[in-house]
């Protein structure tokens, strides 16, 4: 089948070269401009793993307006803010016969996708994958070849010929999917998962091989976990993991597949962008609203990574001068 990438960041590249390099036909389509001119200037992307072994490899890249493809399947990886924007002006490039994978990070992307796929063509998925943007055409792959997993799962929960044929596929790019058939229990595990590692990394500035040394790293994230669970049972959604096996996930990943990483939160943090806090701790904490819980650490946790946002892009200078404006009248 051919594939189309629809945000070209570390993660959609990371996912289209691999597909590409196991002989599927890809194409990109980005809405960063940066991005799109240092691809086309180098004729290419220059691909690392492990910050080793930097090469060149040449993609097809597109702004949304001048794409006239036609893939089998969309892979979106779009950040969660800017996915409106960017469905809207890839839209004329939809069809009735297409499907849509998205492995998102954060919740908030599946209402927003229902808008231009059938229910049935949607398949949600996580990503348990570490992928670092250095710069506009430069990406690392963090972890050795064939490192990381991820899940997937149809909306309506019923798995057809292609969805099968996606996952086949993706098992050839050493994508290592699997299948479930439990939609929201899928995509809200990994939303716990990251309101867990990428939220603390971020706050503190480490990698996770970093946090899960810590002595103090399991009981922050057993709390998180719990909170995040209570609200999942509130809201009927059964998990595909146990708390504890929730937990173990984060161990794993931390200290065995990721140790090196900096989570996609950090790298929107220390990059001056904004983050997706709000669709993974404060998705939390809204959902446990709907069912009268309080997701307090959630909360809290999302509060902070906004005020880390605010005084990031806060200028002392300009507070000085009110303050002596002030003094002055």
């Amino acid at each position: 089948m051919k594939y189309t990438v629809l945000g070209a960041g570390a993660m959609g590249l990371r996912y289209g070269i691999l597909l590409q390099e196991a002989g599927f036909d890809v194409d990109f389509v980005e809405i960063w401009d940066p991005q799109i001119e240092k691809i086309r200037e180098q004729n290419g992307v220059y691909v690392s793993r492990d910050h080793e072994n930097k090469h060149l490899v040449p993609v097809k890249i597109y702004t949304p307006e001048e794409y006239k493809g036609d893939p089998d399947v969309w892979i979106v990886f779009t950040k969660q803010m800017q996915l409106a924007d960017a469905l809207k002006r890839t839209a004329h490039a939809f069809k009735d016969h297409q499907y849509v994978v998205s492995p998102m990070n954060g919740m908030g992307h599946i209402d927003k996708l229902n808008n231009y796929f059938d229910q049935q063509k949607i398949i949600g998925g996580t990503a348990l994958i570490g992928t670092v943007l250095n710069g506009p055409g430069d990406v690392d792959f963090i972890g050795a070849k064939g490192a990381g997993s991820m899940k997937m799962a149809n909306e309506t929960e019923k798995p057809d010929e292609t969805t099968n044929q996606i996952v086949e596929d993706f098992t050839k790019a050493n994508l290592n999917p699997t299948l479930t058939t439990n939609f929201l229990g899928t995509l809200m595990a990994k939303v716990i998962f990251n309101s867990v590692v990428n939220t603390l990394c971020t706050m503190f500035e480490i990698q996770m091989g970093e946090f899960i040394q810590s002595p103090v790293a399991e009981k922050l994230g057993r709390q998180l976990i719990n909170e995040a669970f209570d609200v999942c049972e509130r809201a009927n959604i059964k998990l595909l993991n146990s708390r504890e096996e929730e937990w173990q996930t984060v161990k794993f990943v931390s200290t065995t597949t990721n140790p090196l990483h900096y989570p996609s939160m950090y790298q929107d943090m220390s990059k001056g962008r904004n983050t997706e806090v709000d669709y993974i701790n404060g998705y939390i904490y809204e959902l446990g609203l709907k069912y009268h819980y309080e997701a307090t650490t959630h909360d809290y946790l999302r509060n902070l990574v906004h005020l880390a946002e605010f005084s990031r892009d806060f200028d002392p200078e300009t507070l000085e001068k009110e303050v002596q404006q002030a003094a002055n009248k």
